[in-house]
């Protein structure tokens, strides 16, 4: 490291420790494509502007938006991310590491601050350029790997049971996928909301699942979950194994169901079983409610208590080094990943 200076560069100011060379290790993309499109390069160190901070990486997570992202299917996506190409070089959203750099807006945080939380100009980086108000400090106890695991899918298990199924104490909770990466967290989350949780996941995840606090586990490679006699108030449907009708068999009368995957055709992807679900819950008192989660700084401080209360403890099943994160998006493609996939920087 060197020494700390302020930089100016074309109306972009910081304050900042220097890094020790001025390239970077980063996993780069050109082109839409399976893994095969990623490669390994040396890029410029990005610098942050007045309201962001520079971040030296320490560990950033992978998940299946990202492996949508750099596919670009469904192709409705490309809407957003870039028509031809995408817009952003480096992948990958969610990272834990080292402030080294803070713009001059920033008072929140200071070069050397432990932080976790997520980006939108790629995690999958030595550095990374992230808005102050998309970070939070992290729990004592954690490695970084453990925190880099934690923003996008922790933030969509806890909005999907809190806010949208409005989870409280004593109602029974089914979560489909439940070793998954949301899955693993919608467990605990579900259970510190006290309720009771039933997992649905296969032979080799069941003790996994019970670990994370499931009051009962639903083998599905034996058992169809949805042919059963329970009902459930709440059902998080992370896989999209059953159709709407099958789901909706087992959840109670003015139950709320939330179909948090789908994988559609390559144009419109998830967006025709969102929209046969919106059209249905007109017509039944059940709710069934797709949603959209959102970065939110309130919500991941909430993880970063039960994280630090050891109420919630993330899933790790592979950590790949920086060269191999296409391996890492290759995995989380197969749909079979045990808890969250790491990439440590």
């Amino acid at each position: 490291m060197g020494i700390e200076h302020s930089s100016k560069d074309a109306g972009r100011e910081s304050t900042t420790v220097a890094p020790a060379a001025e390239s970077m290790r980063a996993v780069v993309q050109h082109r839409y494509g399976p893994a095969s499109a990623l490669e390994p390069a040396e890029v410029a160190i990005p610098t942050p502007g007045r309201g962001e901070v520079l971040v030296r990486v320490g560990a950033a997570s992978v998940h299946p938006g990202d492996h949508f992202v750099m596919t670009g299917r469904p192709y409705v996506l490309r809407l957003v991310f870039g028509l031809r190409r995408p817009r952003r070089m480096i992948p990958g959203t969610d990272l834990a590491g080292v402030v080294t750099a803070v713009g001059t807006d920033v008072t929140t945080l200071r070069p050397g601050d432990e932080v976790f939380g997520w980006t939108g100009t790629g995690a999958l980086a030595e550095y990374a350029v992230v808005p102050a108000d998309h970070l939070v400090p992290v729990p004592d106890g954690l490695s970084l790997a453990e925190d880099a695991a934690v923003p996008t899918s922790g933030m969509t298990a806890l909005q999907a049971l809190r806010d949208i199924a409005k989870v409280s104490p004593g109602d029974r909770v089914l979560i489909t996928g439940a070793s998954g990466g949301v899955g693993s967290f919608a467990v605990q989350i579900a259970k510190s909301l006290g309720a009771e949780v039933t997992g649905v996941c296969s032979t080799g995840n069941a003790e996994l699942v019970r670990s994370l606090g499931a009051d009962h586990v639903v083998d599905y490679t034996t058992t169809d979950f949805t042919r059963g006699d329970r009902r459930y108030d709440v059902i998080l449907d992370n896989v999209e194994s059953h159709p709407l009708a099958d789901v909706r068999r087992v959840l109670t009368p003015t139950g709320t169901m939330i179909p948090n995957s789908g994988h559609g055709g390559r144009w419109i992807g998830p967006l025709g079983r969102i929209l046969r679900a919106r059209m249905l819950s007109a017509f039944t008192r059940q709710r069934l409610k797709p949603f959209t989660s959102l970065g939110k700084r309130d919500d991941l401080l909430v993880l970063a208590d039960l994280l630090a209360a050891g109420r919630l403890a993330p899933a790790i099943e592979r950590t790949y080094p920086l060269d191999d994160a296409a391996e890492a998006l290759r995995h989380v493609a197969s749909g079979h990943a045990r808890g969250k996939v790491v990439v440590v920087i």
